[in-house]
């Protein structure tokens, strides 16, 4: 049984909500025991391979490197961060 892109969203965005499960499901109005059996089948699943990602690259003035997804979470790394390092660390977050 896969779980539907409506939980899987929503389950995303507790992940990185900093939230209880009890406190999400209390602001989005979702009932805690099927939110956690459907976490339990999400979980079963897999984390799903990783896909390409469109990429902008923009000049900024603040010699920073700035790494943003389009759910909108940013990281912002000084210019000077060795290209090996970012790679590692994108690997980790794969």
């Amino acid at each position: 049984m896969a779980v539907s892109v409506f939980w899987s969203n929503h389950i995303e965005a507790w992940q990185s909500s900093g939230l209880t499960q009890t406190a999400y499901c209390r602001q989005y109005g979702l009932n805690p025991n099927y939110f956690s059996g459907r976490l339990s089948i999400y979980k079963k699943q897999g984390v799903p391979a990783p896909s390409l990602i469109p990429v902008q690259v923009r000049t900024q003035a603040t010699g920073s490197l700035i790494l943003q997804h389009a759910k909108g979470h940013r990281l912002e790394l000084p210019a000077t961060q060795s290209a090996q390092w970012v790679a590692e660390l994108l690997s980790c977050l794969n």
